[in-house]
């Protein structure tokens, strides 16, 4: 099996596996009991938390753990603009994760006013744009870090600086970002930021949201007083605890798993290139996370070709996990200028820890055999596009 779909979801690391099972055996307790096998669990919850503010330059007050990276973003967004009610617009852009996309259509549907910031062909936002319609009314800005389908990285201290200027807060959604490039929260300057559990080989279920200290927000779940009060029910603690083993596993090793990633990702984009003719990339081709490679073949469907190499034990994707059974283009390429057929035709294949050189030189073994028996039979012609 050749693994290409790590922006979906990441394995398991060896070494959280050992943690959880660990836990698991010795520790049940309720972290909020008073007795010891209670507090012994809220202790390792605290760890995971430290390595997580440790890891992107937070306080560990600054860490509210959650049930997913959409929970988290729904926070975000729903806490703030409930702890400012005059205040009745929020931007985003237009090619955010549908954790953000179907917030603030639901923020429309209760009478806000929502801005969608465009983006270029490359998927980069226009900040001219945000510039004309940020106004004191304006709650928050939400802009991912990278795109999850483009892999496009955003200018996000852009972004800040401008909102400052309106007294705005910034939220920005990383979980592609986080673990694939440096994610630093006084250098980004963000007030809120989102990260995910199970794209940095940790377990699903669990995410987490960076509120800076003094950012207005309300609790979005209420009950107990868990997760200092804004996120109430009992921790996932097994999960919370895989989490903080992944981040420990990333701080040790992402800067060399990064270039090694990044090498095979310049290999077989380079094999891409040199063996198909018509190929079309989208994307920035240099301000992005490079293990992310999203390409196009006009005339044939990515559906297809996705189920073509299935069929070879080789697993890629056409967009968002968390849209794929949808039957519309990716709202993503649309946003950056494609045609609907074009975006249609679109794969997307992201590189992990895990990934080698052979199953690259499998891909470019098997990939271009299989776009040319499906042009065969294709009725459509990439000339016409």
């Amino acid at each position: 099996m050749i693994y290409l779909d790590n922006n979906a979801t990441t394995p398991l690391d060896p070494q959280v596996i050992q943690k959880m099972i660990w836990f698991i055996q010795e520790h049940f307790g309720n972290p909020s009991s008073l007795y010891p096998i209670g507090r012994q669990v809220k202790d390792l919850i605290s760890e995971a938390r430290e390595q997580l503010a440790l890891a992107i330059g937070a306080h560990r007050s600054e860490i509210i753990f959650t049930g997913s990276g959409t929970e988290a973003d729904n926070f975000a967004i729903l806490g703030v603009l409930d702890a400012l009610p005059d205040k009745k617009e929020f931007i985003t852009t237009a090619i955010e994760h549908p954790a953000i996309l179907e917030t603030a259509r639901y923020l429309e549907s209760r009478g806000y006013i929502v801005h969608y910031i465009p983006a270029d062909h490359y998927g980069v936002i226009d900040l001219d744009f945000l510039k004309s319609v940020i106004s004191d009314s304006t709650a928050l800005v939400s802009v991912m870090l990278a795109n999850n389908e483009i892999g496009t990285i955003q200018p996000i201290e852009e972004v800040v600086r401008i909102a400052k200027k309106h007294g705005v807060l910034v939220h920005s959604d990383a979980v592609q970002a986080f673990g694939k490039m440096e994610v630093k929260v006084d250098k980004l300057g963000v007030d809120l930021l989102t990260v995910s559990s199970h794209k940095i080989y940790g377990p699903k279920g669990v995410g987490a949201i960076y509120i800076k200290k003094g950012t207005p927000i309300k609790p979005f779940v209420h009950g107990g007083e868990q997760e200092f009060r804004l996120r109430a029910g009992t921790e996932n603690t097994i999960g919370i605890i895989g989490f903080g083993e992944a981040i420990r596993v990333l701080q040790e090793r992402w800067k060399k798993d990064k270039e090694r990633v990044e090498k095979l990702a310049d290999r077989l984009k380079l094999g891409l290139e040199q063996s198909l003719t018509g190929i079309k990339f989208n994307g920035h081709p240099e301000q992005r996370i490079k293990s992310t490679i999203n390409f196009a073949f006009p005339g044939l469907e990515g559906e297809a070709i996705l189920l073509a190499l299935a069929t070879k034990e080789i697993y890629v994707s056409t967009g968002s996990a968390c849209s794929s059974e949808s039957e519309e283009p990716s709202h993503v390429l649309l946003a950056i200028g494609l045609k609907p057929e074009i975006a249609r035709s679109a794969i997307r294949i992201s590189l992990g820890r895990f990934n080698t050189e052979e199953d690259v030189e499998t891909v470019l073994r098997e990939l271009p055999e299989i776009i040319k028996r499906l042009q065969e039979i294709s009725s459509f012609h990439p000339d016409e596009f």
